[in-house]
């Protein structure tokens, strides 16, 4: 085989490629546009509009009744006129009972007036001095311990018998044993002659002493 004609198949060879492939690429073409209006034309169907009807709107409902109303109106009728046929009120009146009065008070008869005080015609009188009547001895022992001194005075009650019937301390002195100390010496140890009246009987009279000293030997 010549160079010319390997030459001439060559390009026969090329040419007949070159057609094949463009045929492929026809096909192919075709293949794929077809697949494409295809799908397109599924897609349109797909798309197709369609009428919507709207839905009617829903109706209104009445406004909810209120809650409370106001009551009607009360028509009040005046009360019936009833007439009573009453007796009058009769008022008993109870006699009043006065208490009965208390008995009238008897009046005690008045007490007998006392007799006079006889007069003293002479005045009972000590049988000699009554501060004589104290001695150391009679000096009490509480006294004695605590010192205790004063001055005392006594008034004395004589009997018709000339004898003290009681002893008041009119001065004190200071000390409530020395004047215990004082009338009880003068009631055991003074004497009196008694009072007088105008008729010369003995009668009882009061008398006062001295001032009597209370005092320590030194």
């Amino acid at each position: 085989m010549s160079y010319a004609q390997r030459k001439e198949m060559g390009t026969n060879r090329t040419v007949s490629i070159v057609i094949v492939a463009l045929v492929h690429v026809v096909l192919g073409y075709f293949i794929v546009t077809g697949l494409a209006y295809n799908v397109v034309k599924q897609a349109a169907e797909d798309l197709k509009t369609f009428d919507v009807e709207e839905e009617p709107p829903p109706p209104e409902e009445p406004p909810p009744p209120p809650d409370t109303l106001p009551p009607p109106p009360q028509v009040s009728a005046p009360p019936p006129m009833v007439r009573f046929d009453t007796p009058p009120l009769q008022i008993q009146t109870t006699p009043q009972i006065q208490p009965p009065l208390p008995p009238t008070p008897i009046a005690a008869p008045p007490a007998p007036p006392a007799p006079p005080v006889p007069r003293v015609s002479q005045a009972a009188a000590s049988r000699g001095d009554v501060r004589a009547l104290f001695s150391g001895d009679d000096y009490p022992e509480s006294a004695r311990d605590s010192g205790a001194t004063g001055t005392a005075r006594a008034r004395l009650e004589i009997g018709a018998n000339g004898r003290v019937t009681s002893c008041t301390i009119t001065q004190s002195t200071g000390n409530s044993t020395l004047d215990r100390a004082t009338c009880s010496v003068l009631q055991r140890r003074a004497k009196f002659t008694p009072a007088k009246d105008q008729a010369g009987n003995p009668i009882s009279d009061t008398y006062t002493t001295p001032p009597i000293r209370w005092q320590l030997e030194g």
